[in-house]
């Protein structure tokens, strides 16, 4: 029975140990903004890239592990960090410049998305080898992250946070939803080179530590929260709204849009290689290099 299957095997080796290229791991890096109250253009809070400063725009980075259930789907978990900043006197909005208000924020997050592929060129240059190959895909899924706005005052970085500037304990970590697409080329079956562009919409509107009015000074809790609150007096005679604008109980922000965030990367991975399982559960052990004996005859005389 043993010699049957070691034949059948034998037979069936080029099958049955074709390699699997399900997992890469990679690390990337690129550029990042953010769409919120800060900054912007003329008109009030808009949607998605409207409000963009270029200007502004910062970096991420990070690293990941992907898996390939299906030559359509993948699985991706990612580690990044994400820095984000916006400041009113970038802004072509005179309300906004008036308020004169900044921020900036580093956002770890951690990251899980399924990733649908769309188009394929599975043999790139016609080598009839398919080891190289172009894939573009499609992505949506889920990202905890930890954030911490900060801004600049007297010289010094200062966290938003604890201060309350608006009144609001709001919270440091949450949930966000990245949508994008991507590509990557593969090169003999085991370097990766890629593009993504992610959008994070989030379910906060204070990654920049503006959302609602200004608050009445007598309910804040320290002179640094009342100075950072409002900073419109630091502009002087400023040609901007007048300061009745930016009293306690006027808008400050907009609590009808939730903060997002974007960004676009480069990345590289590594292609690990191996068998598949129904090579190694089946036939794996009749592989295995065994050492035999001699039989040693002692000569007779």
């Amino acid at each position: 029975m043993r010699k049957i299957l070691v034949i059948i095997a034998v037979l069936s080796y080029p099958f049955l140990s074709k390699a699997q290229y399900n997992w890469d791991f990679g690390v990337q890096a690129g550029a990042a903004n953010y769409l919120g109250e800060m900054g912007g253009k003329e008109k009030t809070r808009r949607n998605f890239i409207s409000d963009l400063k270029i200007s502004k725009t910062q970096v991420t980075a990070g690293g990941f592990a992907r898996y390939k259930f299906t030559p359509l789907i993948s699985a991706k978990l990612a580690a990044n960090w994400v820095r984000i900043e916006g400041e009113d006197n970038k802004s072509t909005n005179r309300g906004r410049v008036g308020r004169n208000l900044s921020f900036q924020n580093n956002i770890i997050e951690l990251e899980l998305t399924g990733q649908v592929f769309f188009y394929e060129v599975p043999d790139l240059g016609h080598t009839y080898r398919y080891r190289n190959d172009f894939k573009m895909y499609a992505f949506a899924g889920v990202a905890a992250y930890y954030h911490n706005p900060r801004t600049v005052y007297n010289g010094q970085w200062v966290n938003l946070q604890p201060l309350k500037t608006e009144g609001v304990s709001y919270k440091k970590v949450g949930v966000a939803i990245p949508l994008g697409i991507g590509l990557f080329f593969t090169l003999e079956k085991r370097h990766r080179i890629g593009w993504e562009f992610s959008w994070r919409t989030t379910f906060t509107d204070y990654l920049d530590d503006v959302s609602t009015v200004y608050a009445d000074p007598a309910d804040l809790t320290s002179a640094e929260a009342i100075a950072l609150a409002n900073r419109h007096d630091e502009l002087g005679d400023a040609d901007v709204p007048v300061a009745a604008n930016y009293a306690p109980g006027k808008k400050r922000g907009d609590p009808s849009h939730n903060d997002s965030y974007l960004s676009t990367s480069l990345y590289y991975s590594y292609v690990l290689r191996g068998r598949s399982s129904f090579y190694r559960s089946k036939y794996g052990s009749i592989f295995k290099h065994k050492k035999y004996k001699k039989r040693k005859i002692r000569a007779k005389f």
